[in-house]
């Protein structure tokens, strides 16, 4: 894992990355955030040229767009009604703030302590937001059911496909 400096040491390394992906195959997620209108001009803005063992996949908007277009179950983790879960979770402009505030309304005392920032703190999310996701995405998050409503997640699964190939 190379990314825990955020995207601008990934767009920094990125040529160096598509450089090793024609040795092994290479996997590079990013968030789309507001940076682009679009994935696609933020992709050719940063590589231009695609090595085929290079997976370069960008999630609209960010990775929790993925974690709530399985709703039923993000529903479930958080002890919220379903229907709370907003349908096209791609087309939020912000879906961490989306996570936090259904964090905010959890039936779960402990999901609202470590998501949700606390009053006076100056931190956009709570202590153990990044675990608890992490949790809920090992434990219970359903990607192929959450690709049917998160057409990047769908690409990226797809991406993968053809990196792994034949089983």
């Amino acid at each position: 894992m190379h990314g825990k400096q955020g995207k601008p040491f990934l767009q920094q390394r990125i040529r160096g990355y598509s450089a090793a992906a024609r040795h092994s195959p290479w996997i590079v997620l990013v968030d789309l955030d507001n940076d682009h209108v679009c994935a696609p001009p933020l992709c050719a803005s940063w590589l231009p040229q695609l090595t085929p063992r290079l997976c370069f996949r960008v999630a609209v908007r960010a990775a929790e767009a993925w974690l709530l277009a399985d709703a039923e179950r993000i529903a479930a983790f958080l002890r919220i009604a379903r229907g709370r879960v907003p349908a096209e979770p791609e087309t939020l402009d912000n879906p961490k703030e989306t996570m936090i505030a259904l964090a905010r309304a959890s039936g779960r005392k402990d999901i609202r302590e470590d998501m949700v920032p606390r009053d006076g703190s100056g931190r956009t999310e709570g202590p153990a937001y990044s675990s608890r996701l992490i949790e809920f995405a090992s434990s219970s998050w359903r990607p192929e059911v959450a690709a049917q409503g998160a057409d990047s997640l769908r690409r990226a699964i797809d991406c993968l496909k053809r990196l792994a190939g034949p089983c």
